[in-house]
Order: C-alpha cells, then sequence, then structure tokens
C-alpha cells in the first residue's frame, strides 16, 4: 500500500499527511510480524482517527485504503485464530458472536438500544430498527448485506434516539462477524 494520497486545497481540510503516513508504516510492521511488540487489529483499524488539517490528505481516499487494509488484518486474523483453536472452534466462536447480534437485534422495534434523555440527540430509532431488520434478515436467512452496507450505515439525529456508542458497537460487530466469514 502506498503512502502517498491525494491532498486537499490549501484551505481545505484532510487528514494530517504525518499522522496517516505514521499509521501506515506501523501497521505495515505489525502485518509482516517483523515487530512482536508492535500489534495491530482489524478493529483497532476501524476505530483509528487523524486529525484534519489544510491541504491534508483526501480523507475519501485515505478511508477506503484504511478499508482496505481492516479486511487484510480482518483475513490475517481469521487465519490465525483458525489455525490456533482449529477451524471447529474458530466457527463456533464467530457462531457464538453471530447469535448474540441476533438477539439484540431481534429486539422489538424501539427497545434495541438504551436510549438518550429527550434533552440529547441519538440515532433515529426507526431508522436503527429498520437495519436492524435487515441485518437480522442477513444472519437468519441469507439476505444479502456488505460489510460496507454497514460501514456506511447513516441514521438520522433524534431527540431522545438511541445511544449511539451501543449501536455503534453493535455495528462494529457485525462488521467483524461478516469479515471473519468471508
Amino acid at each position: 500500500m502506498t503512502t502517498t494520497f491525494p491532498r486537499t486545497g490549501k484551505k481545505t481540510l484532510g487528514y494530517s499527511a504525518a499522522q496517516v503516513d505514521e499509521f501506515l508504516a506501523v501497521a505495515r510492521t505489525a502485518y509482516d510480524g517483523v515487530d512482536d511488540s508492535v500489534v495491530l487489529t482489524a478493529e483497532d483499524i476501524r476505530h483509528t482517527a487523524f486529525s484534519m488539517h489544510k491541504g491534508g490528505y483526501s480523507p475519501a481516499h485515505v478511508d477506503a485504503a484504511l478499508e482496505r487494509l481492516e479486511d487484510a488484518f480482518a483475513t490475517r486474523d481469521r487465519d490465525r485464530a483458525a489455525q490456533a483453536q482449529g477451524s471447529e472452534a474458530w466457527l463456533a466462536e464467530v457462531h457464538g458472536l453471530a447469535q448474540v447480534l441476533v438477539n439484540r437485534l431481534s429486539r422489538r422495534d424501539g427497545h434495541r438500544f438504551g436510549r438518550v434523555s429527550v434533552l440529547s440527540v441519538g440515532y433515529n430509532r426507526a431508522d436503527v430498527d429498520r437495519f436492524s431488520q435487515r441485518l437480522v434478515r442477513y444472519f437468519e436467512d441469507g439476505f444479502p448485506i456488505t460489510v460496507d452496507d454497514v460501514r456506511c450505515a447513516v441514521f438520522r439525529p433524534q431527540r431522545g434516539g438511541y445511544r449511539e456508542a451501543q449501536v455503534d458497537v453493535v455495528l462494529d460487530g457485525v462488521v467483524d462477524v461478516i469479515l471473519a466469514v468471508r
């Protein structure tokens, strides 16, 4: 993976080039296994954030590269786990995580996640409930859904909506399962 990305204009915000380059160097070291003290997982990559600077790297290009990097690390992590635990034990672990997610996502509308107070803004409950139903169909019926569908899910804001952190943790788990069974 190259560390050179298109830059934004001098007056437009982009990701800090130094931070992106440093992160990618660490990721390369972790992936190659050159230094055992450098540990990086697909989840770490998913939660990586960079400062914004004028004239920085194009966020769209960096985000796309991070998604590809996350996929590569997830494949590596899956292969290592299957080798260490055995394929059947690893699949049972993934199935267990999927069942926990289905149990949460199958709750009745309006009650899938905790809610913020009516004075705070959270995710729109109807939007999240609709997307949750799609995810349950994916897990139970094989309804087609991709990692990008989950990564790019957007929910309108709503006073008294679902707690964003809770929804995000479950969506991260869904991404983990989808990447694990690819």
